[in-house]
Parts: C-alpha cells; structure tokens; sequence
C-alpha cells in the first residue's frame, strides 16, 4: 500500500493536503531514468541545454501565480512577497545558468612536455541526488537543478516533505523542454532522501538543509566516495559599529532578521553592537520589531515542529538574559511567533550559539573591534556575516577578518545569481549561484596527446 504524509497549511495548521512517500522501487526508477538521460543530455551542446534552460525560465514567470498559490498553501509566505520577490530571484537563477552553459571557460591547450600537447575538458559529473529544503521551497529547486542541468548532469530532487507541491510543478513544467529523465521530482521522507544517497547510481550529492542532516548525507555518502555539496545552517553576526545611524539601521536590521519569519540560513538574528550605543540600539530594535505583524509582515513557521523548537529556546533563556519585546506564540492558529528580541546574552548561551530559524534576533555588546570579531566568529558555522559602519577602513579589516563566506557591508541579505552564496565550518563546503556552483556540477579531466 502507498504510504502518504499529510501536507499542512502553517498559516492555519489545518491538513491542505497529502503527498506521496516513495518507496526503494521508486528511488530506483528515478535513478536508472536518470542513468540513461544521461547518455543523452551530456551529450546536448551547450546551446541547446541553454534553450531548454530559458524555455523552463519562460514557462515559471507565466505560471507565476500558480507556482505562488502552492508556495503559500505549504509555507504561509506573504503572496506579494513570494510574487515580487521569490519568483523572480528563481526565473533571474534559471536565465543566468542557460548563459553559464555557453560559458564555461578552462586553461588553455598547451604544450608541457616535449613532442605532447595537453588540453582540460570540463565534463558534466553525471546523476546527481538533490535535496531541497522546506524555507525556500521553489527557489532552493531552482538553485540546485539550473547549475545541474546547465553542466549536463541529470537530476533526481527531493523536496522537504512538508513542501513538495512547486517542485512537483516545476518538473511538470521541465519535463516539455528536457529529455525523459532527466529531471525527476520524488517526494518523501528523510528514508526516501537516504535512498537517493546511498544509491549506486548516484554520482554527486547536494543538500540544502540543516547541519544535522548535512553530516547524515555526508556520512552515508562517504561509504561509496560520492561527491557532495553541502549548503547548511548558518548563525549570521551582524557587527554595528557606534559611528552608524542607529533608528535606520535598527530598521534595516528587523527586516533582514525577520524575513520569511527569520526562517533563513542568513537570517540576521544575532546582532553585536557596539557598548558605547547598545542600550539606544537595543531600544530601537525592540521598537522596530514590535511594530512587525505576523501574518502581515511575515508568515508564520513552517510547522508545530519548528514552532515548539523556538519555544523552547525562549523557555531555556538563562536567568541574565531579558526579552525586550515578544517572546511568545502569536494567536493561537496556525504557527505564528511574536517578533522577538533578546538582549543581555552571553557567548555560550545557547540561544547564541544555535540556529534560531524563527522572528528572534539576540543582541551582545562588544567594546572594541577585535573583541566584536572575536564574538562575531564564536560560533560552528561561517554562512554569512556583515558589518554596519561608514568608516572604509573598518569595513575593510573586518570583512577581512570574519571567517563566513559572505560579508555585507550596511546591508544584510541580498544575493544575487552573478555571486556565490555558501559558507565554511558547519555551514558546509560548496556554492549555490554564480560560476563557482556551475564549476561544483562538473569534472576536471586532462587528455594529453603525443605528436611528431
């Protein structure tokens, strides 16, 4: 009998849905499919996998109102958002890799040894095994499948179980423009995602998705050398320097903490500012967080399971920390989280030291630079980071010195599909975005060549 997940609406906590669990049989199926796509798709030249690329970009930006409608359904994301924002960050990632595919460049054939010419082929990995994860639902598809098929690979994805409904579209949508198999959705649980590792025809493997389960692909993958990517949790310090302007940089800052309801690998949750303007600094951010609604300003939490983790953060806060504002479930349907503010924190408090992935930012203090970098990098991951100041040389020397793979300067969160987004540390090894992730789906070989 085929089993079933319910699918559930955070925004209400009702069941919208149901999605299928695929079984052994199915994660073969995928794979083979994908096996003999292969033989086909690597051999496409880089023009016509641009096409098809543009052809996917064309059909989403259409469709945009139905992939929006699923989106909110299994997220509760702001709709406007979602249109405005998500989409075309998804459309823009597709239209950048279709030219990517024209574009690989190498080091040039030459002659390295006498009477031999050499030349470097960059050739397509092969089957990759994808793992999407539920806070960015569409867009993490999207990032994961348009290097993938640029390069020449095939796909097998894996969407978050409690949002599979916009790649299951999304491959709906491909599946005009691109061979049979060679790029498959299958829906399901953490089994199902185990099955796609450790399977012998999976040739590289990326997730997406929390530390915990970058270590468990990392550890599976390992058994049968696969190669893989690994984009993981993040805990971004944001250090603000006394020289700034505090009301409009504390607005800045509750905007890049609380998008998506701070359900985001960069999220900006844990602020250290300067002592000599932390108490103003700190009032202005709990002012401009509690003049943020949810359900108007952001969505709720992706599920119960998520809502009960930030709970229970805020319930284990230690006794010299104070909320300044929220602290609690907001309403009592769906799963909302009053925006939240905390200060008074010290290094190894947990709440500083964990992923919060919820509306909460923490704020520390620091006294000079090196203590704030100090801080700054006190922690496993090394994702994103920025620095608030409007002295250069200070942007300069701590951008040098903070360990994460991403630094703003007076701003907090943009990407976009020119620059590479991924971290160091526990926030995993790779690149999403930019030439750097189309180089992650390929290979390097050296064909060398006697004559004379």
């Amino acid at each position: 009998m085929t089993r079933t997940l319910d699918l559930t609406d955070p925004a209400t906590g009702e069941v919208s849905g149901t999605s299928v669990v695929a079984e052994q049989s199915d994660v073969d199926k995928a794979l083979e499919s994908a096996a003999q796509a292969f033989a086909v798709w690597r051999r496409s030249t880089p023009a016509q996998r641009q096409l098809a690329l543009l052809k996917i970009a064309d059909a989403l930006e259409a469709r945009a109102s139905e992939f929006a409608d699923l989106e909110v359904r299994e997220t509760g994301k702001i709709r406007s958002v979602v249109l405005a924002e998500e989409i075309p960050e998804c459309v823009s990632a597709l239209r950048f890799f279709a030219g990517a595919a024209r574009h690989l460049e190498g080091t040039a054939a030459g002659e390295y040894a006498p009477g031999h010419t050499s030349v470097i082929r960059r050739e397509p990995v092969g089957v990759c095994a994808q793992i999407a994860p539920w806070n960015y639902p569409l867009m993490m598809a999207v990032w994961k499948i348009a290097p993938a098929l640029a390069a020449g690979n095939t796909v097998v994805l894996k969407p978050a179980e409690t949002t599979p409904s916009t790649a299951v579209l999304l491959a709906r949508v491909a599946a005009e423009f691109l061979p049979d198999g060679a790029f498959t959705v299958l829906t399901g649980d953490r089994d199902t995602g185990r099955a796609l590792v450790r399977h012998p025809l999976t040739d590289l493997v990326s997730i997406t998705g929390s530390t915990r389960a970058g270590i468990d692909v990392a550890t599976v993958a390992a058994a049968d050398l696969k190669r893989t990517h690994l984009e993981l949790g993040g805990n971004a310090p944001l250090l603000v320097f006394p020289d700034v302007d505090v009301a409009a940089t504390a607005e800045d800052i509750v905007g890049a903490a609380f998008y998506n309801a701070g359900q985001d690998c960069t999220a900006g949750s844990r602020v250290l500012v300067h002592a000599s303007i932390h108490d103003d600094f700190v009032a202005s951010l709990a002012k401009a967080a509690a003049a943020q609604t949810p359900g108007v300003d952001f969505g709720p939490l992706n599920s119960a399971t998520q809502l009960s983790r930030v709970q229970g953060l805020i319930s284990r806060l230690p006794s010299h920390a104070r909320i300044e504002t929220g602290g609690t479930r907001f309403g009592s349907r769906g799963f909302f989280f009053a925006p939240t503010v905390v200060s008074g924190l010290r290094q190894n408090d947990e709440i500083v030291q964990e992923e919060i992935f919820g509306p909460v930012i923490t704020v520390q203090s620091f006294s000079d630079e090196a203590g704030g970098v100090a801080l700054a990098n006190g922690v496993p991951y090394g994702l994103a980071s920025s620095v608030w100041t409007r002295d250069l040389a200070i942007a300069a020397r701590v951008s040098a010195e903070l360990d994460f793979g991403c630094v703003w300067v007076n701003t907090h969160g943009p990407l976009v599909a020119e620059m590479p987004h991924g971290g160091f540390g526990h926030s995993g090894h790779g690149k999403d975005l930019s030439a750097y992730a189309f180089a992650e789906y390929t290979r390097v070989k050296h064909v060398m060549t006697r004559f004379g």
